[in-house]
C-alpha cells in the first residue's frame, strides 16, 4: 500500500504519485467552433448524439468518452476497477444510464461543476490506497439538459443576462493508475518528454456568501475558489509562482474578477498565471456565451484536451486545477435558499520519461 500524507488543514500529498494513464474529450458543435477546437478528440455536430432525448444524448456522450479514454490507455472495461462519474442532472441520471453499458463497478458523484475535481481526488485516493489499479473519472454536461433541469425550456426563448454562462455540451474522462502510461503514438498522456502525475489534492469546503442568483454562477463559486486556492498555498507552503498555471473551472468573466479581487485582499496576486476553463473554451463575444462556459463538462474537456497534454510535454511543470461548483437544486432555489459554492484543488505535475 502506498503512503498518503496529510498536509495542513485540507490537503493530501502522494509521495508515490498517481499517474494519468489517458484522457479523452468529446464535445458538440458550439464547443467545436471555439478557441480549443483543435484540441478535442471528437466534435459531434449532432447535439442529440443519435438519441431521442437531451438526457439520453448526455448519457451517450459520457459513455462514448469513457470508452475512448479506456481504449486510449490500451485497456478494456474489465481492466478498470471502478468508475467515478457525475453530471448535473437529478440523481446523476446521465452518469447512471451512461455507465450502465460499461459493466464497471460504479460510484455516482455530485459536486455540480466541480465534479471532475471531486472524481480525480477520490480516484487518486483509491489508486494510492491500493483499492484500484486503474480508475476512470468521468463527467459530462449538456446545454439543453441543464437548461431543462435548472432554468427555462428552450422553446420559451428567455433572454439571458450578461452574468449568465453557457453550459458546455461535452464530456471529459481520465484514467488514473499506479504506473506511468506506456509510450504510445495514440496516447498524448505519455510523450518522449514524460507524463502527468497527480501529486496532491486540496479538498474544498462549502462556502456560502449568500448569493441567490442562479444566472450568476461565477459570483456564487468565486469565494469557494478563493478559499481552496488560498488553502492549497498554505497547506503546501507554496506561492502562486510555484505553479505554471492555476486554472479554475468555470467562473467566467464575472467570477474571475471576483476571485482575483478576493485573493488580492489576502495578499495573493494571480494576475500572471491564472486562467479559467470557462473563458478558454469559448470566445465569449463572437459566440454569444456572455460570461463564458460552465457545466460539469467544461473543466473536464479543457483538462483532458488542453491542460494535460501541456503537462505531459513539459511545457507546464506544475499546475493547480480547481474546478468550481454551485450547489443548488430546483427545490432549494425555488424555496429561496442561497447557493453555496465548492471547489476542489488537484495538483498535477510533469514527470520525466523513464525508459
Amino acid at each position: 500500500m502506498k503512503t498518503q500524507h496529510t498536509a495542513g488543514a485540507s490537503s493530501f500529498s502522494f509521495p508515490e504519485p498517481v499517474y494519468v494513464e489517458s484522457a479523452a474529450s468529446i464535445v458538440s458543435k458550439k464547443e467545436g467552433e471555439g478557441p480549443l477546437a483543435g484540441y478535442f478528440d471528437r466534435i459531434c455536430p449532432d447535439p442529440m448524439f443519435g438519441t431521442k432525448t437531451w438526457e439520453g444524448a448526455e448519457s451517450a456522450l459520457q459513455r462514448e468518452t469513457a470508452s475512448l479514454a479506456i481504449q486510449k490507455a490500451g485497456y478494456s472495461p474489465k481492466d478498470i476497477r471502478m468508475v467515478l462519474a457525475g453530471d448535473l442532472l437529478a440523481q446523476t441520471t446521465a452518469s447512471s444510464f451512461g455507465a450502465a453499458g460499461l459493466d464497471i463497478p460504479f460510484y455516482g458523484l455530485y459536486g455540480a461543476c466541480s465534479t471532475m475535481g471531486e472524481a480525480l481526488a477520490l480516484g487518486a485516493m483509491c489508486v494510492s490506497g491500493g483499492f484500484g489499479k486503474h480508475v476512470a473519472c468521468v463527467t459530462s454536461s449538456h446545454f439543453a439538459s441543464a437548461e431543462k433541469e435548472f432554468r427555462f425550456p428552450l422553446g420559451y426563448g428567455n433572454q439571458r443576462p450578461f452574468s449568465a454562462t453557457w453550459t458546455v455540451t461535452g464530456s471529459g474522462a481520465v484514467i488514473l493508475g499506479d504506473r506511468p502510461p506506456a509510450l504510445s503514438v495514440d496516447n498524448a498522456m505519455r510523450t518522449d518528454a514524460g507524463c502527468v502525475a497527480l501529486s496532491g489534492i486540496t479538498t474544498g469546503r462549502l462556502v456560502d456568501f449568500g448569493f441567490k442568483d442562479s444566472l450568476n454562477m461565477g459570483a456564487c463559486m468565486a469565494p469557494a475558489a478563493c478559499d481552496t486556492i488560498f488553502q492549497n498555498l498554505q497547506d503546501f507552503h507554496r506561492s502562486p509562482g510555484d505553479y505554471d498555471q492555476i486554472l479554475t473551472g468555470d467562473l467566467g468573466v464575472i467570477g474571475t474578477k471576483i476571485l482575483l479581487d478576493l485573493l488580492r485582499k489576502k495578499g495573493i496576486d494571480l494576475s500572471e498565471n491564472h486562467s479559467d476553463c470557462g473563458l478558454l473554451i469559448f470566445n465569449c463575444q463572437s459566440q454569444d456565451t456572455h460570461s463564458g462556459g460552465s457545466g460539469c463538462g467544461c473543466s473536464a474537456v479543457v483538462l483532458a484536451s488542453y491542460i494535460l497534454p501541456k503537462i505531459a510535454s513539459g511545457e507546464w511543470k506544475r499546475v493547480l486545477f480547481v474546478p468550481t461548483g454551485a450547489l443548488l437544486s430546483k427545490v432549494s432555489f425555488n424555496e429561496g435558499e442561497s447557493i453555496p459554492g465548492i471547489a476542489h484543488g488537484v495538483v498535477l505535475e510533469h514527470r520525466e520519461a523513464e525508459e
